[in-house]
């Protein structure tokens, strides 16, 4: 034991000799775990959320009964299911207007709810009595009464008078629920004796056939370990994980050229402790010691760092999906221990990852050929060929991916085989361009210039791989952003073709506003609408209500459609559909769907496609009219305005003193256009900063790959600067030759960048999301990024460049007084 401390001391030694490279070394890993264990916080964080929202008094992880035409039934139905030995427990689901706000309103009998269902156990064993005795409870997130404005014990009043009994928080339950008594719910609802469903808990006895109770009235819904949230949102958390992955991956290259200048600069030592009588494998077992115990304390700060960096972005995540998805995410993060423990595990593994290559290596090399700085370097001809047919082989996969890959996770392994094809091949393209320019140069120093570059290649080609790797993410994502921003906008005049929206408190209100503006002059077209929520082919589905009127005819966003489409919708029985409804469902034009409604199945022809991009659920889009015919429990609160622009303020104004309707319940386009573009912006902040992130990281992997070889290049540089070369012009020259193969780098991602983005918006974004953008090309976005890229390479190459110019002549001479 006292062996293995000894030599660990030795090795520890170097360290405290050399500062810089500690100081790189616990920075990759440290940048590799906080990027790698922020990115798992936030999912974590959001699929704690989806848990929580999926148990919801019989989320999608119970089993439970529902109508054979997904509506309502009877009352009656629980009844004898109870007295045939089913538990089952009865809820009723719909939604309020509060404030002009909807929320979801959830009835449950607490005295039957299962104990395993949800939150159930803190409703049937405490505060029975104040929940069902009246006046009742209204249970809440802390963050619904926090948007409602009001105290714990308030009552909120509904829209139509209605009054909801005291609100009660409850941390368990998810944002914008409200859980009440089943009866006070179907007096809310104004569905007496009515119920959307039947939970079913663990039965403690026979019971009868669920044809015998209830015949073919009721059917079963099997519980489901993954909710449709986590289904929608796979795509938006695989897309951050391949971000960490690759930014983990990026921090090694940091960790790997910092090790590697540790072990070269080591040689004497290892030498000397091999010559002690250190065997080989137990000199490797103490380096491998050493480098778990760096591992462990970069790991915490790397931890605590993923923390910060996590708690910063949350806010944005949350607001991605919450727009893309629909997903509320608590704003304050909680971890798991798991999370901590993962984080450690990840950092040591990832620092014996980057240091495998170099430990076989110093344990197969000879006891005298450890003196030989560049024994490694012999046979890099020989790796550059492997390298290339390894990247012809992944190429190959990305290849056979392409053709034949059908689904989200394909895409994404198509993206990861050609951004790892392309570093693989990366140093072998620079090689056969070096050497071309090396056998065009005429000058001695030129040809010196070239042929150093190309053995300058071996040091800097894992940094190099980290920097194209980092650029060519950075100009797909860039490039899919500026898409989407460009057709978003382009959208959104379609969608928001009205000058005002308003969104009355209830029908009432709707009808003696619509009334009112009747009698306006400046008022030029009043559009009323609708929205209802129906299953199609078991996924929910909004049922949007269009006016028949020239501004939805000449706006809205038709992809594709009949002839006759908008004169056939008035009908009622033809629709238009929305993009990801078509690809879910495999719709197109011509074919016939059958829409569940409140009055039986609703036959409907699809005669148009329409873009319908951030939208988390599928939407069929009908006449108003027929709407209100089919959903007659719709409400009618919304309503769009034609107005001239120079109108619209005192309008506004006339609605809101007329009315008492605020901000909320009466908005000009202009201001939905705004706060549209607002959250739009914030929901790609998430990408912008990992895409920083990344890049930063690339640079700084350059910086410790220069600084690697500084010492080592010292044998080239001398001789010239005995010949009559000044130091400030050979610092000039490897800045040029840094410079240079950075600038071939960058333009060789610029195409990979380029496929990187069409595979996003072609083939990820269209199995994520169901749509498919346009794919453009913005020159000046691209010149921008490799301006950044150049800036990042020259800082990198600043400081040993520096150290070259100001180093004193001795240091040059003593490369002379003992020769290799």
């Amino acid at each position: 034991m006292t062996r293995v401390v000894w030599i660990l001391a030795v090795l520890l030694s170097h360290w405290r000799r050399h500062p810089m490279q500690l100081a790189t070394l616990l920075i990759g890993l440290i940048s590799a775990t906080a990027l790698w264990s922020g990115v798992q916080a936030l999912n974590l964080q959001a699929r704690n959320s989806y848990d929580r929202a999926a148990a919801v008094f019989g989320g999608t992880r119970t089993a439970m009964l529902v109508a054979q035409t997904g509506a309502t039934f009877p009352q009656a139905l629980f009844v004898k299911l109870r007295r045939a030995g089913w538990p089952v427990s009865p809820v009723l689901e719909g939604r309020v207007q509060i404030g002009g706000r909807s929320y979801r309103l959830l009835g449950i009998e607490p005295v039957t709810l299962p104990a395993e269902v949800g939150n159930a156990p803190m409703i049937g064993r405490t505060g029975l009595q104040d929940f069902v005795a009246p006046p009742g409870r209204t249970l809440v997130a802390p963050e619904t009464r926090a948007d409602l404005g009001l105290d714990e014990g308030a009552s909120p009043s509904a829209s139509g008078g209605a009054t909801l009994p005291p609100l009660q928080m409850q941390p368990q339950l998810v944002p914008d629920v409200l859980v009440v008594d089943i009866g006070i719910a179907q007096r809310l609802l104004n569905k007496p004796d009515q119920l959307s469903r039947l939970l079913i808990g663990r039965s403690k006895g026979p019971s009868e056939a669920l044809e015998g109770v209830v015949g073919n009235q009721l059917r079963l819904v099997e519980p489901d370990q993954e909710s449709d949230l986590e289904r929608l949102t796979d795509s938006f958390h695989l897309n951050l994980t391949a971000f960490g992955l690759l930014s983990f991956f990026v921090g090694l290259f940091i960790v790997n050229s910092a090790i590697g200048l540790a072990f070269e600069q080591r040689l004497p030592m290892l030498r000397t402790l091999r010559a002690c009588g250190v065997s080989a494998r137990l000199l490797n077992t103490v380096l491998v010691a050493e480098l778990v115990s760096l591992a462990l304390v970069a790991g915490v700060v790397g931890l605590v760092c993923g923390y910060l960096i996590a708690a910063q972005l949350l806010p944005d995540v949350a607001a991605s999906l919450r727009g893309l998805y629909g997903a509320q995410i608590p704003g304050e993060l909680t971890l798991k221990p798991e999370w901590w423990i993962a984080g450690l595990v990840i950092s040591i593994v990832g620092a014996l990852v980057a240091a495998t290559t170099s430990l076989i290596k110093a344990i197969r090399l000879p006891l005298l050929a450890t003196a030989q700085p560049y024994a490694w370097q012999q046979a890099q001809h020989r790796w550059l060929l492997l390298q290339s047919a390894v990247a012809a082989g992944v190429f190959a996969i990305a290849g056979w991916l392409l053709w034949l890959g059908n689904s989200l996770i394909a895409g994404f392994a198509l993206l990861a085989a050609l951004l790892l094809g392309a570093a693989l091949i990366l140093p072998a393209i620079l090689e056969m361009l070096l050497a071309l320019g090396q056998r065009s140069a005429r000058h001695a120093l030129a040809v010196w210039f070239w042929a150093d570059s190309r053995q300058q290649l071996s040091g800097l080609s894992l940094a190099l791989m980290a920097l194209l790797l980092a650029l060519a993410v950075n100009v797909g994502v860039a490039t899919m952003v500026e898409t989407f921003s460009r057709t978003f906008l382009t959208w959104l005049d379609g969608r928001l073709a009205a000058d005002v929206y308003i969104s009355a408190t209830d029908n009432a209100q709707a009808a003696a506003i619509k009334t009112w503006l009747g009698g306006r002059s400046d008022v030029r077209a009043i559009l009323p609408g609708g929205r209802a929520e129906a299953q199609l082919s078991g996924a929910p589905i909004e049922v949007l209500g269009l006016p028949d009127h020239e501004t939805y005819r000449d706006h809205w966003p038709l992809l594709q459609s009949t002839a006759d489409g908008w004169a056939s919708l008035p009908t009622g029985a033809t629709c238009f559909v929305s993009e990801q409804s078509s690809r879910r469902l495999n719709l197109s034009i011509g074919d016939r769907i059958a829409l569940p409604t409140p009055l039986g199945d609703w036959p409907l022809e699809v005669a148009g496609i329409y873009a319908d991009y951030g939208n988390p659920k599928g939407q069929v889009a009908v006449n108003a009219g027929a709407l209100i015919q089919h959903f007659p429990d719709t409400p009618q609160t919304r309503i769009g305005l034609r107005v001239d622009p120079h109108d619209v303020p005192a309008l506004i104004t006339a609605l809101s003193d007329k009315f008492s309707l605020d901000g909320r319940n009466v908005v000009d386009q202009a201001t939905v256009k705004a706060e549209s573009t607002r959250i739009f912006n914030r929901t790609f902040a998430v990408t912008a900063a990992l895409n920083a992130f990344t890049l930063g990281v690339a640079g700084v992997a350059l910086l410790t790959s220069l600084l690697t070889l500084a010492n080592s290049r010292l044998p080239q540089l001398a001789p010239l600067w005995s010949i009559g070369v000044t130091r400030r012009r050979l610092a000039g020259i490897e800045l040029t030759k840094t410079m240079s193969v950075a600038l071939i780098t960058a333009l060789l991602a610029l195409p990979l960048g380029l496929g990187v983005a069409w595979c996003l918006i072609a083939i990820v974004n269209v199995k994520a999301f169901g749509w498919r953008l346009p794919f453009h090309v913005f020159p000046l976005q691209l010149v921008k990024l490799v301006g950044v890229a150049m800036a990042a390479s020259f800082i990198a190459s600043l400081i040993p460049v520096a150290r070259l110019a100001r180093m004193q002549p001795a240091n040059l001479v003593k490369v002379f007084a003992n020769e290799r």
